[in-house]
């Protein structure tokens, strides 16, 4: 399955969600194609979809998924990477009014040279990157949980001895 999210922003991503409506539509996506629409007025023809799902419908969703689509959004391809999903991701841009700025194509270049995702900045490029994820060789996702818990372990303990 494809799943394709646009992320819970006020702003539509149209541009993202018509390309991979005709993808699917002209058959360069065969597989079934889920869609989370968010504030988007587009309605697609050739996927499923709704507007928003709940946390864990969207888990549910991207736990299912061959192929993660989504909008350069920092929290959405975390989470991906942490399943280890193929993720192609695509930025919202000023320029079309779907973002205030474009720190998500910033952030969707650094991912991509960590290798963490696959980044298509231009939405005409999709059906190559499509393509092109199959054999992305993607990185793993360098977590500092572990260190960051066990520095406040640490430090947490530290008070304790003062204390005494």
């Amino acid at each position: 399955m494809v799943f394709v999210t646009v992320g819970s922003q006020k702003f539509p991503f149209d541009r993202l969600l018509i390309k991979v409506d005709s993808l699917v539509k002209s058959g360069v996506i065969t597989q079934e194609t889920v869609m989370q629409t968010g504030a988007s007025s587009y309605r697609p023809s050739h996927c499923r979809y709704q507007a928003f799902y709940d946390k864990e419908a969207l888990a549910q969703l991207m736990d299912q998924c061959d192929i993660l689509i989504t909008h350069g959004g920092v929290g959405t391809m975390i989470e991906a990477v942490r399943k280890g999903k193929k993720i192609i991701a695509v930025p919202r841009l000023a320029r079309y009014k779907e973002h205030v700025d474009d720190h998500q194509l910033q952030v969707m270049k650094e991912f991509h040279a960590m290798h963490l995702v696959y980044a298509c900045p231009d939405v005409e490029k999709l059906p190559w990157a499509l393509n092109r994820v199959k054999g992305h060789v993607y990185g793993v996702y360098p977590s500092n949980t572990v260190s960051f818990v066990a520095s406040v372990d640490q430090f947490l303990r530290s008070l304790g001895k003062e204390g005494r």
